[in-house]
């Protein structure tokens, strides 16, 4: 019976992160699609499947063609400055953005480097991420060396506690900011040994 349960759960938990691929996939598909698709069936009264999603692949290429030149980066720029001036409007956009970037290729840098803290008390660890160096009044009022160090709780990173921690107590970890983040976003179900064996030797 033990050995019935054990094979059951390897399979479910090797089903379920595709299972939940597919799922995302087929929902942000469907988003796309639904959407453009009843605009155009308004406007023409002709309904063509997978039209939506054709549309929004176009749409995002021409965004990043426009914001890759110079001219495009311009108009994006004073448009989110008219974004920033709406009250609520500002509120979600521009948290929303920070997320964005600090999850995405684009935002590693903002996490520079996987560290290891005694959080929530001594005796007890969690993995963050260091931000950058506290300086100004912050650092001359404690008087000492400080980091930012943002701690996400799990499994959505996107929520979490800035830390400011003394440099000293503070251990500098080997791996990538992406091994960091699975690390999380798995709740220690990916353990770093996993993530090391992941690694393509040379």
């Amino acid at each position: 019976m033990n050995k019935l349960k054990q094979i059951f759960f390897t399979g479910l938990f090797t089903l379920l992160p595709l299972i939940a691929t597919i799922y995302i996939l087929s929902l942000l598909f469907s988003l796309m699609d639904n959407f453009f698709r009843s605009l155009i069936q308004n406007m023409t009264g002709v309904s063509i499947p997978g039209i939506g999603v054709a549309i929004s692949v176009l749409l995002i290429l021409i965004t990043g063609f426009i914001a890759t030149n110079v001219l495009g980066s311009k108009l994006l720029s004073f448009g989110e400055k008219i974004l920033q001036k709406i009250p609520i409007v500002k509120k979600i956009y521009t948290g929303l953005k920070q997320i964005i970037k600090a999850f995405s290729m684009q935002g590693k840098q903002l996490f520079k480097q996987v560290v290891l803290i005694e959080f929530p008390r001594k005796g007890t660890y969690a993995i963050g991420f260091a931000t950058g160096e506290c300086k100004g009044e912050i650092e001359e009022k404690v008087g000492e060396e400080l980091l930012y160090v943002y701690v996400p709780t799990s499994p959505n990173p996107t929520m979490g506690a800035l830390l400011l921690l003394p440099k000293k107590d503070v251990v500098f970890m080997d791996m990538e900011v992406e091994e960091g983040l699975k690390l999380i976003i798995s709740a220690g179900l990916v353990s770093a040994e996993d993530l090391q064996k992941e690694k393509p030797t040379v």
